[in-house]
């Protein structure tokens, strides 16, 4: 075993959204940084969302009016920062005459329009369904409908672009590293990490964050050996993915008669997205899963509002996430605070916070108040660089999505338009780092199959902490929808053949 000679500012254990967030925000303000994940960054609740950078309309009818409007006003600051991986997108939600009343929906919406500081976004409009070609889909007897802004975003690329900027700014990141012990020694974190080879070091750190997502309670009873007073409730919450089930590229907000709300929004062209669920998750983290009931319950929910109903065997992907709420005693799980909680522990002479509840709306504000929390470490002239700093690849105007892709074409005129969309979609102005000096598809290697071809492959192990088919094909990519079991194994074979990436955890620094 190792240990790291040098005392470290900050050591952070998670590689969800929260966890690089925060590396992202600490490195920039020339914080030395260390991050290790136990597996691939966002293979938790951070690759298992919606997909969407909202405000959160329904928390409105529990009074969340402070963390509706902090999501909301992150939502245009996301979308600045990322355009390539966050996109504006509406939401179409049918009046439904059983259920909320039309002026309770108004005012919602007004609210939602107003206490975010909204500037790029649309406003709030009414829809007819009768004339609507977003109505044709739906039964008959739905009339009317409000629509209003939101974003969409790729979850799991919006985390490593967070890593990737992190280790840019001269973090270490650390994949396949688990975090096995944590003791207080001389004022300093002594963190133990086992990597996947089953070798160990040991990391020292002038503070930690536990930003360990559903396993922030396992990492403060394990590795640290010390009870949590702060409850944390794991909230799951289940997705379908199903073909396409309208050509409009507006989404859906249906009203349940249980209080509930789901969304169906387009997902990767020729799919749609269906959820969520909210349950509470009994059992370990590691093992979650979509059961039976949340599928039908999810296809009887949309087929309610669908002419066309949709079954448990039109579901090509099923996926589910953990939420791990602050239990703050709601009855119901949908009732039960998505506000961030922090527990900070400076009983053994040093800082160690851990992080509870959140969404991913809101986590470049959670990193900036976890380290206004360890103000101490935080040089002053640095703080809040995050908000007008765009992500790798997202240095671009918002409204410059399609000249971008236009160029793409221009400059590599081998790609179809299906190819250059998706690239730029998941790479923004950092595609040129992929293609390089190729003149013709033989150029970009191996063809794998759907366009994902043996330089990207290879692009995304040396600078996206990529290391086996799984990453690059649901965590890299959403092209996992796509790919058969032969091309999956022939991936799989090539990844592997990345010795020196497979064998060794993925660690990066700038």
């Amino acid at each position: 075993m190792t240990t790291e000679s040098k005392p470290l500012d900050l050591a952070i254990i998670g590689g969800g959204v929260n966890g690089c967030g925060i590396a992202r925000d600490a490195a920039g303000r020339g914080l030395s940084v260390y991050l290790c994940e136990k597996g691939d960054l966002a293979s938790g609740t951070s690759s298992s969302s919606t997909k969407m950078i909202h405000g959160g309309l329904r928390y409105l009818e529990h009074y969340a009016f402070r963390l509706v409007r902090e999501s909301l006003i992150e939502r245009e600051i996301l979308w600045r920062a990322a355009p390539h991986i966050v996109e504006p997108l509406r939401i179409v939600l049918p009046h439904h005459a059983g259920l909320r009343p039309a002026w309770l929906i108004r005012l919602g919406l007004w609210l939602y329009d107003h206490i975010g500081g909204r500037k790029l976004l649309p406003p709030t409009g009414s829809v007819d369904l009768a004339t609507d070609p977003i109505g044709r889909p739906l039964v008959e007897g739905y009339t009317r409908a409000f629509e209003y802004s939101d974003c969409w975003v790729d979850d799991a690329r919006l985390v490593v672009l967070n890593a990737v900027h992190a280790a840019e700014l001269g973090a270490v990141v650390e994949t396949r590293t688990e975090a096995t012990s944590l003791e207080c020694r001389d004022g300093l974190w002594h963190l133990t990490v086992r990597r996947a080879d089953g070798s160990e070091r040991v990391v020292r750190a002038r503070a930690v964050v536990n930003a360990a997502g559903p396993w922030v309670a396992d990492v403060l009873q394990g590795a640290a050996s010390r009870a949590s007073e702060s409850r944390v409730r794991l909230v799951r919450g289940s997705h379908l993915v199903v073909p396409r089930l309208h050509d409009d590229d507006r989404g859906y907000l249906f009203q349940n008669t249980d209080g509930r709300v789901m969304f169906v929004l387009p997902y990767e062209q020729d799919f749609s997205l269906i959820g969520t669920t909210d349950i509470d998750h009994e059992g370990v983290p590691d093992a979650v899963s979509v059961s039976d009931e949340e599928v039908q319950y999810l296809c009887d929910a949309v087929s309610e509002y669908l002419s066309v109903p949709v079954t448990p065997g039109d579901v090509v992907h099923r996926f589910s996430g953990l939420r791990p709420l602050y239990d703050d005693g709601s009855s119901a799980a949908q009732e039960a605070t998505r506000d961030y909680v922090f527990e900070l522990d400076t009983d053994s002479g040093a800082p160690l916070l851990s992080i509870f509840g959140g969404k991913i709306t809101t986590y470049r504000r959670l990193a900036l108040e976890v380290l206004e929390k360890l103000s101490a470490l935080v040089p002053h002239r640095q703080r809040g660089w995050t908000q007008d700093v765009a992500l790798p690849g997202g240095d671009f105007p918002v409204q410059g999505h399609a000249d971008l892709v236009r160029s793409v074409s221009r400059q590599w005129p081998f790609l179809d338009a299906a190819q250059a969309a998706r690239l730029v979609r998941s790479y923004g102005t950092r595609v040129h780092r992929i293609l390089g000096g190729a003149r013709t598809l033989a150029d970009l290697g191996q063809h794998f199959g759907h366009g994902l071809y043996q330089v990207e492959v290879d692009y995304l192990v040396a600078t996206e902490f990529a290391v086996t088919a799984e990453d690059i094909l649901w965590r890299r990519s959403k092209l996992g929808l796509r790919f058969g079991a032969p091309e999956c194994e022939q991936l799989s074979r090539y990844c592997a053949s990345l010795s020196d990436s497979a064998a060794e955890p993925a660690r990066r620094t700038g």
